[in-house]
């Protein structure tokens, strides 16, 4: 039974799934024909354990990566997978439906699962894409954040639970009005507030028994605005990546962005200049943040200290496919996803259509170890860093 950081890395289009040990990269696990909703991302579990959707089978797999099995359970769900959490204590998960590999939005479809018993139910909700939070406590709730119209719908966990079979339509016990472009959520630590980012900055409401209550929204505090939102699970903060610059896709080299950190105590925003091109998901590491930037003059890793000033930006390796002017950021090309533990300095990047992984040490920002796999990690792939004891389960939603 190892004690060592381990790496979950995803190419969610192969199918293929790799548990490595960090720093040595010796596999320890694989799983093949399984591919991960890229989407809804990797879960924190407690104990060490992750949860994610495939997309493919339908079925919500919880992961023990330190166990003796990796699949420690396979649970039918809706796909395809958009958002899924749990509430804090790791029990109560929901997952919702996206637009997958069509144009549109079309299913409207939301599986809730007690993970205890592996009971699960599916419900009708509402057509769209929306974000999903789980607030625990002796009588869970269920918000899902929809779009146009925006608002925050609450739904009693129980009530969605012992839904009859059908999928039949569920209507929300409360709301909570919300502008129409939401996109990225959070939680507190205690599971007492939801955070909803959108244009106007991020809008925060209170659990008030079995329905929220508006509080202020948190301004950005710059013209752009963060389309990612997630807890820190070192301290009471929230992180998001702003982007600026021009709407036009085309010209995503020209996107400015900003690492945003607004500490939740002290109720004030810290923002860091991080460069122009493609900056979205971001990952904790024990005393760093990081971030991978793209763009067409060089791919870089950045990483911040505990302040939020940049201690480190590492040049990359150029991806084959990477996105190029003229074209989109996101349409046919590479990418990379970057994985950290909040109990560990590591920081893996991914260098998509490679199939290479690089670790780096967070505290000199030296590359350490690099390494092969036998799948090219198509988009980039995606990635989790976890060591059994690294609190990462405090922010519980799939990232």
């Amino acid at each position: 039974m190892t004690t060592a950081p381990l790496l979950l890395v995803s190419d969610h289009v192969a199918g293929h799934l790799h548990v490595l040990t960090v720093p040595g990269g010796t596999e320890r696990g694989r799983l093949t024909g399984r591919h991960l909703s890229e989407h809804a991302g990797f879960l924190a579990l407690p104990g060490g354990r992750a949860a994610c959707v495939d997309d493919r089978r339908g079925e919500l797999l919880v992961l023990d990566p330190f166990g003796q099995e990796l699949v420690e359970a396979a649970i039918p769900v809706a796909v395809p997978a958009e958002h899924l959490a749990v509430d804090p204590s790791g029990r109560w998960a929901a997952i919702t439906t996206g637009l997958g590999e069509n144009g549109e939005p079309w299913s409207d479809l939301l599986t809730v699962v007690d993970l205890t018993t592996g009971d699960a139910a599916r419900v009708r909700t509402r057509v769209g894409e929306p974000g999903v939070i789980v607030l625990g406590g002796g009588d869970p709730l269920v918000v899902l954040r929809h779009r146009e119209p925006g608002s925050l719908a609450v739904h009693r966990f129980a009530d969605l639970l012992g839904a009859p079979p059908g999928c039949p339509t569920a209507a929300p016990h409360a709301h909570l009005p919300l502008p129409d472009d939401g996109h990225g959520d959070a939680q507190s630590p205690d599971g007492s507030q939801v955070f909803a980012a959108t244009g106007e900055g991020v809008h925060r409401a209170r659990r008030a028994g079995d329905a929220l209550v508006a509080e202020p929204v948190i301004p950005w505090g710059s013209p752009a605005r963060g389309w990612y939102l997630r807890l820190d699970p070192r301290r009471p903060a929230l992180w998001s990546t702003l982007r600026g610059g021009p709407a036009d896709p085309l010209r995503w080299p020209e996107w400015t962005n900003q690492a945003w950190c607004h500490d939740l105590d002290a109720d004030r925003t810290t923002l860091t200049e991080l460069g122009p091109g493609l900056v979205f998901r971001l990952a904790l590491a024990q005393d760093h943040t990081a971030f991978t930037r793209v763009h067409p003059d060089g791919d870089e890793l950045i990483l911040l200290d505990a302040d939020g000033k940049t201690a480190h930006r590492v040049p990359l390796p150029a991806m084959d496919g990477a996105p190029r002017r003229g074209g989109t950021p996101w349409d046919g090309v590479q990418r990379r996803a970057v994985a950290a533990s909040p109990g560990a300095d590591w920081v893996a990047v991914t260098r998509g259509g490679h199939g290479e992984v690089h670790l780096f040490d967070a505290r000199t920002g030296s590359e350490t170890a690099r390494f092969t796999l036998d799948t090219p990690l198509h988009h980039g792939g995606h990635a989790m860093l976890r060591t059994r004891t690294d609190r990462a389960e405090s922010d519980p939603l799939g990232r």
